[in-house]
This record gives structure tokens, C-alpha cells and sequence, in this order.
């Protein structure tokens, strides 16, 4: 219950500073840059190392790569039966497909399963959510935005030089390794910064307004989102036979609401803004309940 009430208090502090002009425009990207660059390579070097070599370690990311490839291929026909846009399919493409895994995940999947879970949504998140960002997002956002070719290279420069990815790499050297108390402490201390920096950097980012016109699109981006997603990651598991800790965590995070990062690429490009920002903050809230639920009905 804790948990929740700081996801709450977070969020609406957030939402409150931005309201009254508190802070300058600029604040989220300077905490999530301190969140990417810091605190997310210290979470990585602290939880990654408690996993083992296994099978069980693989589970988050291909449930991740099944559910949003899956995702990606429902909005796309979708998209194209409702005759959308070219602008709005791209913005569905990506926030419709690519989830907050860590900056509202990390919190909501610790209020459910507790620390231990942590290194499975950073293997969802950082070989699942963040490499198709950088592939499919970046993909997505040229094609849709402009006839411009994707440059492969720089795709692949910005993955390997990504502090966090990077970080996840070192950690996985270190498996099985137990660190001495001094650098678990400084770690923790730094990782620890990552639940109310991103909240609040959610809350700041947070947009609700829409238009009539939207209802379908908006409608189709979390439908696909916060019930497909999770039913998609359920289905998988199920036919595999995984019910451990990975799977249950993976399902939990398939079903998180539309990646932050995914709405300011598509407003970016030009892939209808303000409906990208209104699926989010939308997105966001719901999720928070759409979870409780997946919880309730598919994991207890």
C-alpha cells in the first residue's frame, strides 16, 4: 500500500509542479537524463548480479520481443481497416506498442513482487522496451514522419553507447558475483533515487486533453496497450508452461501503461502530438488500475 501511495503522491506532485510553473520546462528531461546516466546503470550493477545463469533469465526478454512484435502487427492492420492517418497510425505505432517499463514499472512491479523481481524488469526493460525503441521506435518515427532513410549505423551506435545498456552488459559479467557491502551501499543509494525522480518526471510530462476526433484512435492505442499486451504475454507463458517469478513479472509489465519516451519521439516527428500525449497521460492512470487487475485476474 505504500508503494501506491508514493506512485500516487509522486504523480500528482508532478502534475502539480508543472500546473504552477514551478519548475522550468526542461525539468523532466534533466531528471530522467540523471535517472539514465546514474541511477538505472546503479540499479543494473546492483540487481542483475543477484540472477544466475538460466533459462529463467531469457523469459523477460522474449515475452517482451512476442508482445510487442504482436502489438505492433495488431495496430498496423488495425490502422489500416480504420483507414487512420498516416500521422496518427505512426503515433499509435509507436505509443501504442512500446510500455513504461521502468520509470512507472520498476515501482509498480516492486509493490507487487518486491526487490527480487527487479532484475527481471531490467532484462524486460533494457533487452525488451529500450533495444525496440531504438530499432522499431527510430524506424517508425522516419517512416512515418518523412521518406527519409533509417540510418542503421547510428541506430546501432546509440544501443551500444547507452549508459544504461552498458551498464547492463558489466552487470551480466558480474552473475553470481556477491559485491562487499560498501559498493551494495553506494549502489543502492543511487538506484534508490529512481522511484520518485521518475514519478515525479511523469507527472510533469503528463497531458489530458482530447478532442472528439481522437476517441478511436485513442481507444485502439490503449486497447492494444493495457489488455492485448498482457493477454499476448499471458498466452505465450502459458504455452511454455512458465509460471515462475520471470513470468509473472513479465506478463505484470507487458501490461504497464504507453512509454513517455514513445509519446516525445512521435510528438517530435510530427506523428499527431497531441494525441500521443493525451494516450499517455490517459495511459498512465489507467494502467495503475489495469495492472491491479492483471494481478488479480491472470496472476493470483
Amino acid at each position: 500500500m505504500e508503494n501506491f501511495a508514493l506512485i500516487l503522491v509522486a504523480l500528482f506532485i508532478g502534475y502539480l509542479l508543472n500546473a504552477r510553473n514551478v519548475f522550468p520546462k526542461d525539468a523532466p528531461i534533466i531528471l530522467n537524463q540523471f535517472i539514465l546516466y546514474i541511477s538505472l546503470p546503479a540499479m543494473a550493477l546492483l540487481q542483475i548480479p543477484k540472477l544466475s545463469f538460466s533459462y529463467e533469465a531469457l523469459i523477460p526478454i522474449a515475452i517482451a520481443w512476442v508482445v510487442m512484435g504482436v502489438s505492433a502487427l495488431a495496430i498496423f492492420y488495425v490502422s489500416k481497416l480504420a483507414d487512420f492517418s498516416r500521422e496518427v497510425t505512426g503515433s499509435l505505432m509507436l505509443v501504442g506498442v512500446l510500455g513504461n517499463t521502468s520509470f512507472v514499472g520498476i515501482p509498480v512491479i516492486q509493490a507487487y513482487f518486491g526487490d527480487s523481481a527487479l532484475p527481471y524488469v531490467l532484462m524486460y526493460d533494457q533487452l525488451g522496451s529500450f533495444i525496440f525503441l531504438s530499432t522499431y521506435g527510430t524506424f517508425v518515427s522516419v517512416y512515418y514522419s518523412s521518406a527519409r532513410d533509417v540510418d542503421v549505423k547510428a541506430i546501432a551506435k546509440k544501443i551500444v553507447t547507452f549508459p544504461p545498456f552498458l551498464a547492463l552488459l558489466l552487470a551480466l559479467l558480474f552473475m553470481g558475483t556477491v559485491f562487499p557491502p560498501l559498493v551494495i551501499g553506494v549502489l543502492s543509494s543511487l538506484a534508490s533515487a529512481i522511484v520518485p525522480l521518475a514519478l515525479v518526471a511523469v507527472g510533469l510530462q503528463l497531458k489530458f486533453r482530447l478532442p472528439a476526433n481522437d476517441a478511436k484512435p485513442f481507444a485502439v492505442a490503449l486497447g492494444v496497450k493495457l489488455i492485448l499486451a498482457p493477454l499476448v504475454a499471458f498466452g505465450f507463458a502459458q504455452l511454455f508452461s512458465w509460471s515462475d517469478k520471470a513470468a509473472l513479472v513479465s506478463i505484470m509489465e507487458s501490461g504497464m501503461g504507453p512509454m513517455i519516451t514513445a509519446g516525445a519521439v512521435a510528438s517530435m516527428s510530427g506523428l499527431a502530438p497531441r494525441l500521443s500525449s493525451a494516450i499517455v497521460g490517459y495511459g498512465t492512470l489507467i494502467s495503475l488500475f489495469s495492472t491491479w487487475l492483471i494481478f488479480q485476474i491472470l496472476l493470483q
